[in-house]
């Protein structure tokens, strides 16, 4: 039987031990990152415009990551009955934020609106709509920032989850906005 060097037998004694005491990290546990900041902040008590939008401060602004139903929007619940998930989703965002202020910092921009990460005491809003089941994740922009809380909110069939819905994307083509 051929010997093998006993460096060869160390180096796979380590690459062993490294890989069941866990020191091979999964793509996905590493932090995602924010994207890089656009603009200057903006600040102030925000005017709810729908799901996904607000005004503060003089500037529209569309929250990062997310897409939420639009306000004229119809969904049906677990019972197949329809109900106006636009405007809850419009009623979740008023309420994360409650009488706060918002913080918002600028990424980016989509149809004269700033995307920006908005958080209000501390909270992320994205995040929060998501969590809450009342928006989903565009993993194409957030790149998956927000997948865990659309997991859970899926798995406990909250908001959009507890029935049936059509992407808001494809609502907004099919009823030309």
């Amino acid at each position: 039987m051929p010997r093998r060097p006993p460096f060869l037998v160390g180096l796979l004694i380590i690459a062993i031990v490294a890989a069941i005491g866990g020191g091979i990290q999964e793509w996905h546990s590493r932090p995602i990152l924010a994207p890089r900041q656009t603009g200057a902040m903006i600040s102030g008590r925000p005017r709810v415009v729908d799901g996904d939008s607000l005004e503060v401060a003089g500037h529209r602004v569309r929250l990062f990551g997310i897409d939420a139903p639009e306000s004229l929007q119809d969904c049906r619940d677990a019972r197949g009955k329809f109900y106006p998930c636009g405007s809850d989703a419009r009623d979740a965002l008023a309420g994360a934020i409650g009488r706060q202020s918002v913080s918002c910092k600028p990424v980016g921009e989509s149809y004269g609106r700033e995307v920006s990460m908005c958080t209000a005491g501390g909270q992320d809003l994205s995040e929060a709509m998501v969590r809450a089941g009342q928006a989903l994740e565009l993993r194409q922009y957030s790149r998956g920032r927000y997948a865990d809380a659309e997991r859970e909110a899926r798995d406990a069939r909250r908001g959009l989850w507890a029935g049936d819905f059509e992407q808001p994307s494809q609502w907004r083509h099919e009823h030309g906005r």
